[in-house]
């Protein structure tokens, strides 16, 4: 007998008439009838495409973002938590989400309030050294570092690369001594795109340097800088004391410096005479800014689009992380712009004190905390304001899949590669670990740590035509998000 087979499809309807097909004698003969093999469902309907495509041209032609991130920058300039720059931006983007037509709350943070204050050095006795002379040395206060006596503190100094370099040596070669860790970053790893990587392991000397040295008796401690600036610049950032050691005075210096002592040092005995005198005084309350796009179907489900407020107090802000406030604000003000209709709340959060302590993404975790489920996706911006690449992804390999066509539209403007990352942001970092899917920009890292933390954060280091192309992946991946048919895999 002939056995025609028939693939219905969903939805297909067969008259019984249709069930039967003609043999070669023309008699009936029985059709067997299999169904098709499930559909794929859809995540991303087709208005929502051609939606996203307005969104990224409106993005890419757009000034909004710059013109943000130039305000934060030149006219209200260093923010760092505590200060009155920092209230002033608070007060800022609130009126400017406002004025977009986003519904407008801040949440209350207490916030550290460390000022930096006198911070020289100089090198006192030197093999070779000329008759009262002295070498200057360049450098800054770590964040949270504590003061020499206001008069200084006159030392001889250790150099060397390695926390294990550090163990292996006698305590007395150590104890009452300047300790200088000469750990370089790798400016060969950024050249090749990948300055985060060398970035973090070259940080970690700024953070737990002090308390080693401590450990061993060292009376202060200097770092050299983590970045890639070669103009003696220093990079500051925070240190961090750990409770079953001292705390004792912590700095960076710039490379050269470093390179000068370490050199110094191997031809004999080498003194400083170093003063710091920043103070820690009380903490200040302060705010997280949110601005809500609120959802049309889901209003209760939150995409979080975010950077941070606060900066670091010797440049100006601009590339950290002014440029990643001002892409998230832009997210919203184009999609207002083209009066589009998210399903979820897109929510804007411009973070305070990501720099010196995470207080700002610590609260609102805590405020949230019976949201968290409710959270869709979290995204942050916080790698500076470089040519973008595309997506990192933390979370189910599956989401990668699933945005695929959102890749396919990104890529229009070259930033259509997704990556499976282990970490997205230091604050969506508690939406992370509830496990929230969450997303960054993939940035070119190439030049980022030269400026990063420096006096040269500044806002010509931002290409605008690089901004505006970094606010169409935030906005584009934002407005997917918020309309995707489906929920992420977590």
């Amino acid at each position: 007998m002939l056995r025609i087979v028939i693939f219905l499809g969903i939805g297909l309807s067969l008259g019984i008439d249709r069930y039967f097909a003609q043999g070669p004698t023309g008699a009936p003969v029985a059709v067997q009838v299999s169904p098709l093999p499930t559909a794929t469902p859809v995540v991303f309907s087709s208005q929502t495409l051609a939606d996203l495509k307005r969104v990224q041209q409106a993005a890419l032609a757009s000034d909004y973002a710059y013109r943000q991130v130039a305000h934060l920058s030149n006219n209200i300039g260093p923010r760092l938590t505590g200060s009155a720059q920092a209230a002033k931006a608070v007060e800022y983007v609130t009126n400017e989400l406002k004025a977009i037509g986003c519904e407008v709350q801040l949440e209350k943070v207490m916030v550290p309030h460390w000022v930096r204050g006198e911070e020289t050095a100089a090198l006192v006795q030197f093999p070779g050294q000329a008759e009262n002379t002295t070498q200057k040395i360049v450098l800054c206060a770590l964040g949270a570092s504590v003061a020499t006596p206001p008069e200084g503190i006159t030392a001889n100094v250790v150099a060397v690369r390695t926390f294990d370099e550090l163990k292996s040596m006698p305590r007395d070669k150590v104890a009452g001594k300047i300790v200088l860790f000469n750990y370089p970053y790798d400016k060969q790893m950024a050249a090749e795109g990948n300055g985060g990587e060398a970035y973090g392991e070259a940080v970690v000397y700024r953070g737990d340097g002090p308390s080693s040295a401590a450990r061993q008796g060292a009376i202060a401690c200097l770092i050299r800088s983590v970045g890639g600036a070669d103009y003696r610049i220093p990079h500051t950032g925070q240190t961090r004391y750990a409770a079953d050691a001292p705390k004792i005075p912590a700095g960076a210096v710039t490379a050269e410096d470093a390179d000068l002592i370490v050199d110094l040092v191997r031809q004999g005995t080498v003194k400083m005479k170093l003063v710091l005198t920043p103070q820690t005084l009380p903490d200040v309350e302060s705010y997280n800014v949110i601005g809500d796009i609120k959802g049309s179907e889901h209003p209760e489900q939150v995409i979080v689009v975010s950077g941070h407020l606060d900066s670091w107090d010797l440049g100006t802000g601009a590339i950290d992380d002014g440029a990643g406030v001002a892409v998230s604000m832009e997210a919203a003000n184009v999609i207002q712009k083209l009066h589009l209709k998210p399903k979820r709340t897109i929510r804007v959060v411009a973070w305070m004190n990501e720099e010196n302590g995470s207080a700002g993404s610590k609260q609102y975790a805590k405020d949230h905390a019976n949201e968290m489920s409710n959270h869709f996706s979290a995204m942050e911006t916080d790698g500076g304001a470089g040519h973008p690449l595309g997506l990192n992804i933390k979370g189910n390999p599956e989401v990668k899949k699933i945005l695929a066509p959102v890749a396919a539209i990104l890529q229009e403007s070259g930033a259509g590669m997704l990556h499976l990352a282990e970490h997205c942001g230091a604050d969506i970092e508690p939406m992370e670990k509830a496990g929230v899917p969450a997303f960054s920009p993939i940035q070119d890292s190439r030049f980022y740590f030269n400026y990063h933390h420096t006096a040269a954060d500044t806002l010509d280091k931002i290409v605008p035509k690089e901004l505006a192309e970094n606010s169409a992946v935030v906005a584009v991946a934002a407005y997917a998000l918020a309309n995707s048919e489906q929920p992420l895999p977590r």
